[in-house]
């Protein structure tokens, strides 16, 4: 009923009011920029407290610029996971070739390497005090009323009125379904892959290392500044619905998927078990919308556009809060906002760098995870033709982060005083 439903508006000024939905990455970077264009937020998580989990992430290209343009790029530097480059390792664990990270350059090791739930909480810190935060719950329906807002109703039995919704939940995002239902689809890349966090030991060291094995599957240990380490296995195969076992269920399907691998399999795997809560799979197929908004509500980051392990995630989700707050702010007349001009320029400017960034290449999943001996060995050929840094520095201008090397990242004047450049930027 219309009685029971809280508004808020006259509280917060008469300024419009935004409900962000994700507090991971994506959400604490939206709210922040939309505060700063001068919004009233709501930034919610389902989980009863802020993330700390998390994997390793990494911001390239035009997330330098945001970051700067938020003030943190110093302090995510120095939250670096202290990661060294990638080594690729045969069955013994013996390395067949490496690439180091390199000072101000984005390899496969990124200059800015961080974990997800440290990124997360300098981001929260952001909006301490300017923007609400809250937990414990989320969107069980939506009402979207074209000329006066969007009626939200909570898993905790309230309902309240907002002006915009913008939805920067995970790929599986449940609110981004309660709008756009079965018009979501997703594009295969048939991998899935396990993470978790294990116990480091004496002899690992600050390298991420990578073993492929026969059959299209792989194990990776990578480090952290926590004193553990970061372990995924992936595993090329349809879709039997793996990511939404129990853990239980995934732990044995791993444990029969990975028998006989070698090498820190088994570690990894006694570490998965032993730590559940650390514990989770995901499918990594990409995810395909026809448009990213519908009415007031927009979806943003991997509800929008997940695109699996292709190292711009992260990037995407900073560059893409920067510019929905800047073009909403760009479509304010006075006290009224266009919001359907601002959606409209935000999916015309992300939509081709998301894209360009985040489809896999056909067979690419095949190239890097092979099933045959044979094809290990040309695997293992062109890793180490890559070791070579002449080769090194031509194929990494091509293909890594493709589309971020040309992506020009807009000016807006709610940024005018944050020292934003295009590309990586400068200082």
């Amino acid at each position: 009923m219309e009685d029971d439903m809280t508004d808020r508006r006259a509280h917060e000024g008469d300024r419009p009011r935004v409900l962000v939905t994700g507090g991971s990455v994506g959400g604490p970077a939206q709210a922040w920029a939309l505060q700063r264009a001068g919004f009233a937020v709501t930034l919610l998580e389902r989980a009863p407290r802020p993330r700390e989990a998390g994997q390793n992430i990494d911001i390239r290209d035009a997330g330098h610029a945001v970051l700067r343009a938020m003030g943190i790029r110093d302090e995510v530097k120095a939250a670096s996971t202290g990661e060294v480059g990638i080594r690729y390792l045969d069955h013994r664990g013996e390395p067949y070739a490496e690439l180091p990270a390199l000072e101000g350059e984005d390899g496969p090791t990124a200059e800015l390497e961080i974990l997800r739930g440290k990124l997360s909480e300098i981001l929260m810190g952001l909006t301490e005090g300017t923007v609400e935060h809250r937990f414990g719950t989320h969107v069980v329906a939506l009402e979207d009323r074209p000329d006066d807002g969007v009626t939200v109703a909570f898993a905790d039995g309230t309902r309240e009125h907002f002006d915009l919704v913008v939805v920067a939940e995970g790929r599986n995002s449940t609110t981004r379904d309660l709008v756009f239902g079965d018009e979501v689809g997703t594009i295969s890349r048939g991998l899935y892959i396990a993470y978790g966090t294990i116990a480091r030991t004496a002899a690992d060291d600050d390298w991420w290392r990578w073993m492929t094995a026969r059959d299209s599957r792989m194990v990776g240990l990578r480090p952290d500044n926590t004193g553990t380490i970061r372990a995924n296995l992936g595993f090329l195969a349809p879709d039997l619905g793996l990511d939404r076992l129990g853990h239980a269920a995934q732990m044995t399907v791993l444990r029969n998927r990975f028998a006989g691998v070698g090498w820190e399999t088994d570690r990894i795997l006694d570490g998965f078990e032993a730590a559940p809560e650390e514990f989770y799979m995901e499918r990594t197929d990409k995810v395909v919308m026809p448009t990213y908004s519908r009415g007031r509500v927009i979806v943003v980051g991997d509800a929008a556009w997940a695109g699996g392990p292709t190292g711009m995630g992260t990037t995407l989700a900073l560059v893409g809060a920067y510019v929905l707050a800047g073009e909403l702010d760009a479509a304010r007349t006075g006290d009224a906002i266009d919001h359907r001009r601002a959606f409209t320029a935000y999916e015309r400017i992300i939509r081709p760098y998301a894209e360009s960034v985040q489809t896999p290449s056909s067979g690419n999943s095949r190239m890097v995870m092979p099933r045959t001996t044979r094809g290990l060995r040309v695997l293992r050929a062109v890793h180490t033709l890559l070791a070579r840094p002449a080769v090194r520095s031509r194929v990494e201008h091509r293909l890594l982060s493709r589309a971020g090397k040309d992506f020009v990242l807009p000016d807006y004047p709610i940024y005018a005083d944050a020292p934003v450049t295009a590309g990586r930027g400068v200082g």
